[in-house]
């Protein structure tokens, strides 16, 4: 086949298996250990920018840094957070739209050259 440039245009090939929305135990299980994630992300990353922090400021005699870096942690780990949480709104939104794989059962889609 021939797009209307003349260039040769390949159907992708179809996926024989494609996954449905809700595929079992194990996508129940992905996505508990993501909210699970995200909710261990925040006070985890405030800790050990605590700790660093702490650390930091024995050694430079400067107690204030143990607030910078609990400051640091936070922020560090809330631009973690919302970044995962983009993903997976991505991620949701392609598979709503139905992604790659979804043809046209007969075959006359966008850029097959044929009416």
């Amino acid at each position: 086949m021939y797009n209307h440039v003349g260039v040769p245009f390949h159907r992708p090939i179809p996926d024989p298996k494609p996954r449905g929305k809700g595929s079992g135990v194990i996508d129940a299980i992905v996505q508990a250990e993501k909210m699970i994630q995200v909710a261990l992300i925040l006070p985890c990353a405030a800790f050990i920018g605590w700790l660093a922090g702490a650390w930091i400021g024995s050694r430079l005699h400067q107690p204030w840094i143990a607030l910078v870096g609990i400051i640091f942690g936070g922020v560090s780990g809330l631009i973690y957070v919302v970044r995962l949480a983009l993903q997976a709104g991505n991620e949701s939104a392609r598979l709503d739209s139905g992604g790659p794989g979804d043809q046209d059962p007969t075959g006359k889609g966008k850029g097959s050259g044929q009416p």
